[in-house]
């Protein structure tokens, strides 16, 4: 059985016995500050894990974009096109929605299976398949409850003027509705504005009992300077934007207390074994998707009848209920032909940012 291979780049592949590689795409949506190895290396690990009798190499392509909101969708798309053109069976990625929902279509038009991991249903197509780091539809609905849960009756809310900000918004309000919290001040700002000054003042002027940031959350930054500027005193909670303090440790202190939704538990068995194997791998939630993404796929690899990306396609739809690393303890993923999100089951997980690290959230 042949081992299997890593590290391609978008040249042509060297002529080699036996086998060709069967090549995967990996799809940046932004600079990656360490050009991709985090990803890789789970996403090595998640393959090698499931490999049991597919009887060639894998390399792994990537094409490295800067998309939006600080780039552009026409980086996207070229991206994408050169993946799909270099022969590739499946492609990971993007991980932002607004970007998923760019490639969407191209991965219809090129049909090639992509697997994204954003936090937009809506991202999801005959060939785009979804892992969900976060959800635009489930994460407002966790956080209100969370909200009526603590007896807080009415809420500020900051989002991103973007796509991903006003459905996280149509969302949150949705949900505040049903359970009687009163939204006193919505305010959209822009995804990357620099002083919310102004925003924190005039929100807090409403009297909210809390605060809420739905967004990407690059604006998450400044709009807790904004709030510690103003010595506002208030609860704060946010989405899965304040996942960026996994990256940026100098932003921490300032999210101190802030109750988010993340898709990593310490109870999860199977993030357990993770760690066991690299605890690097393990110690955030993107990490841990690439991890369960490459399972995923490499079940597809096992399984597909035509080593074609419709092949690959057919193959992932067949993959079902394997225990995830992210989420809480029986959380699951798999797809269906009419059921192309991974993951079910509790697969949100409140935490707070605390002395700098991240810990889930206890009432």
């Amino acid at each position: 059985m042949l081992p299997w291979c890593f590290g391609a780049s978008l040249s042509a592949v060297p002529e080699q016995p036996g086998p060709a590689p069967a090549l995967v795409g990996v799809l940046y949506d932004f600079p990656q500050a360490d050009g991709g190895a985090l990803f890789e290396d789970a996403l090595r690990l998640g393959l090698e894990t499931t490999r049991r009798s597919f009887d060639r190499p894998v390399e792994l392509v990537a094409a490295h974009a800067r998309g939006l909101p600080s780039g552009t969708a026409h980086e996207m798309v070229q991206a994408f096109e050169q993946l799909a053109h270099a022969g590739v069976l499946a492609v990971l990625g993007p991980s932002i929605s607004d970007n998923a929902l760019v490639v969407q279509p191209l991965t219809d038009r090129h049909r090639v299976p992509a697997v994204n991991y954003s936090g937009g249903e809506r991202t999801r197509g005959p060939w785009m398949f979804h892992y969900q780091v976060g959800s635009l539809q489930e994460e407002p609905v966790v956080l209100a409850r969370h909200l009526a849960g603590r007896a807080l009756g009415s809420v500020a809310l900051v989002h991103d003027r973007s796509a991903v900000g006003r459905g996280y918004a149509e969302a949150f309000a949705e949900a505040c509705g049903a359970l009687g919290v009163d939204v006193v001040g919505t305010t959209p700002v822009s995804p990357l504005a620099e002083d919310l000054s102004d925003v924190v003042r005039r929100l807090r002027s409403a009297g909210p009992e809390v605060l809420c940031y739905l967004g990407l959350g690059a604006a998450a930054r400044p709009l807790a300077l904004a709030v510690l500027d103003e010595k506002w005193d208030v609860p704060v909670v946010a989405n899965s934007a304040l996942m960026f303090g996994y990256a940026r440790k100098d932003w921490r202190a300032d999210w101190e207390g802030w109750v988010y939704v993340d898709t990593v538990s310490d109870a999860n068995p199977a993030r357990a074994e993770l760690r066991a194997r690299s605890p690097r791998s393990a110690a955030g939630p993107i990490g841990v998707a690439a991890y369960d993404m490459g399972r995923l796929l490499g079940e597809a690899l096992e399984r597909a009848d035509h080593l074609t990306p419709d092949g690959v396609r057919h193959a992932l739809e067949s993959v079902k209920a394997v225990p995830a690393a992210s989420g809480s303890p029986g959380t699951v993923m798999g797809f269906g032909p009419w059921d192309h999100g991974a993951l079910k089951g509790p697969y949100l997980v409140l935490r707070t940012w605390k002395d700098g690290r991240t810990v889930e959230y206890a009432p």
